[in-house]
């Protein structure tokens, strides 16, 4: 019997073997878990409340949700939003109903709780109200995008952080702790061992298991280890938050002007494996509404670059489009036409229907010239300065300067343009 148990604990994998025990053991996750923290609070009055932990995979969602249960001495009832329906639901509930007769509580564990929907959410609502269960849901989505709100309004969100180098360091330790030997990798092997990891305590002690049952007679170098285990897959969705997130940054970077950022969120896209002809057309839409008219070329070069990623295809029309990203971040921007095309639409939607003064109607027929219609028109060509200064907005609208360039690029010359029109303008109105 002893001999069964002992070969049942080693068949378990590693990152199940060395799951934190208390919530103290548990790593990276001390802005919740410290005595001072929320959840620290909450676990030193045994008063814990609905909650829903987002964060990457392998940051300890699961793990932290047994352990509050265990600290709060609550029944702990898991299940994944991918198989459980409302039927297991309902078991689970009779349950806990029959325990908090009897004074004694629940803590209903939902893993992947995004992918539940929104009927499968509205059953959890009266047995969260009314307190038969404490809810933990765990999610690596944006709550806000994914749940429901009448759901959020009766739970708390905690943001996990991914683990960090020190974390992930501390699991090592505690593995070769565990298994009484070292990690047979050379020290900067090591550091490379965490980078594969990008921040999944879980992935990373997959790695570290496989290093040991290896057997290996020298510890491996860094170019070993690189052939040896494979890298984790960055953290990417391109139809969840990760896209959004990582599209903002590279977006925000752009306007920042700082095309190392925005090369490296560039760079981060497609090794998630985002579709290229997506980054083209947000950089086309940059173009337009960033740069603008303080660069002429910005649009027809990233046009340009679009089209030639699409006759070179993948590897080599990445290029093309990375050289758009260094011209689009480090040419001068503008959002004037962006902005006074916001202010047009919103003027054309409060004035109406109004009609052009008649000055600037055609009059092909006689009635219509009999009403004055083209009565009074300067043809523009035929005056000195080519610039008859005339009205050409609605009579019974006041005149709007809706685009206001900027003193940056080629918006600069705009600018002297419309200023010295403007001059013309006032010239002619006093004569």
């Amino acid at each position: 019997m002893v001999a069964s148990l002992f070969s049942q604990l080693a068949d378990r994998p590693l990152a199940d073997r060395l799951r934190p025990r208390s919530l103290d053991e548990v790593a990276g996750q001390d802005h919740l878990l410290a005595p001072d923290a929320p959840l620290g609070r909450m676990v030193a009055h045994a008063r814990l409340v609905s909650l829903v932990l987002w964060g990457p995979p392998g940051c300890g969602k699961t793990t932290i949700a047994r352990l509050l249960a265990d600290a709060c001495h609550l029944t702990f009832e898991p299940v994944s939003a991918v198989a459980a329906g409302v039927a297991d639901l309902r078991k689970i509930f009779d349950a806990a109903s029959a325990r908090q007769a009897a004074g004694e509580g629940t803590l209903l564990f939902v893993d992947e709780i995004h992918r539940f929907n929104r009927a499968q959410q509205d059953v959890l609502l009266p047995y969260v109200e009314d307190g038969t269960v404490v809810l933990v849901g765990a999610t690596t989505e944006n709550p806000s995008f994914e749940l429901n709100g009448a759901l959020l309004s009766r739970c708390q969100v905690f943001t996990l952080n991914r683990l960090d180098e020190a974390a992930l360091l501390s699991l090592i330790e505690r593995a070769e702790a565990s298994e009484g030997k070292t990690l047979p990798v050379s020290d900067e092997a090591r550091g490379d061992l965490v980078v594969m990891a990008d921040g999944d305590g879980r992935y990373l002690l997959g790695m570290v298991q496989t290093l040991f049952e290896a057997m290996l007679k020298a510890p491996l170098n860094r170019d070993a280890l690189a052939s040896f285990v494979q890298k984790r897959m960055p953290l990417y969705d391109k139809a969840q938050d990760g896209h959004y997130n990582l599209i903002s940054a590279f977006h925000k970077s752009l306007r920042g002007s700082d095309c190392d950022a925005a090369l490296y969120w560039f760079a981060r896209m497609l090794a998630g494996g985002e579709d290229a002809r997506y980054i083209a057309r947000r950089l086309l839409r940059f173009a337009a509404e960033d740069v603008g008219l303080a660069d002429p070329q910005a649009m027809p070069l990233t046009l340009a670059a679009w089209e030639s990623y699409e006759r070179l295809g993948s590897p080599e029309g990445e290029l093309v489009l990375a050289e758009a990203v260094v011209y689009l971040a480090t040419a001068p921007k503008s959002n004037a036409t962006y902005m006074a095309y916001k202010a047009a639409v919103a003027a054309a939607q409060r004035y109406g229907s109004l009609m052009p003064p008649k000055h600037i109607l055609n009059a092909p027929t006689k009635m219509m010239r009999e009403q004055g219609y083209g009565e009074g028109y300067a043809y523009d060509h035929d005056t000195s300065e080519g610039f008859s200064g005339q009205n050409y907005f609605p009579e019974t609208m006041e005149r709007h300067n809706f685009y206001r360039p900027v003193e940056r690029g080629f918006e600069r010359e705009i600018r002297k343009r419309l200023e010295y029109w403007d001059g013309l303008r006032r010239k002619k109105a006093s004569q």
